[in-house]
């Protein structure tokens, strides 16, 4: 069984939401079912269906969460002061244009581009694990070519 990396954070999220979903949702749900029952006639009640469709989206994110956390594996963040690894804190400059972004390597079920966390196995994650701090690093995007500096590592 092939192991899941995640954070310490990440892993902590995942608890917390198995448990909103286990303790809240899943009570919130069945009352939605037993007064959609109230309605009468199951086979036309719209409000029963949408109430089992969220029941079965409950009951599958709960074992899709406890299948993850038995399989996690936590990753401390960063280990040294100047490689890229899995938790680390990266500032990466763009070669061409100057900007500079901020992204925290993770893993694929972790990732939240609109957080800047970003899986490393994706194109960029890929490109810049285990490299260190000062390395230049290509990556490979659909209009092209990227070229970023590794200018920071936390």
């Amino acid at each position: 069984m092939r192991k899941i990396l995640v954070t310490e954070e990440g892993y902590k999220r995942l608890q917390e939401e198995l448990e909103y979903l286990v303790r809240n949702k899943r009570r919130e749900v069945a009352e939605r079912l037993k007064e959609a029952k109230g309605f009468g006639d199951l086979t036309e009640n719209s409000e029963y269906e949408d109430a089992k469709n969220e029941q079965a989206f409950v009951e599958g994110r709960i074992a899709q969460i406890n299948e993850i956390l038995s399989r996690a594996e936590i990753i401390a963040g960063n280990n040294t002061s100047d490689a890229v690894g899995v938790g680390s804190l990266v500032t990466l400059r763009d070669v061409v244009s100057g900007e500079v972004f901020e992204y925290r390597l993770v893993s694929s079920i972790e990732s939240d581009p609109l957080r800047n966390l970003i899986s490393y196995e994706s194109p960029l994650g890929t490109a810049i694990l285990n490299r260190k701090l000062g390395e230049k690093v290509r990556v490979q995007i659909p209009r092209g070519e990227l070229e970023y500096q590794i200018v920071d590592v936390k």
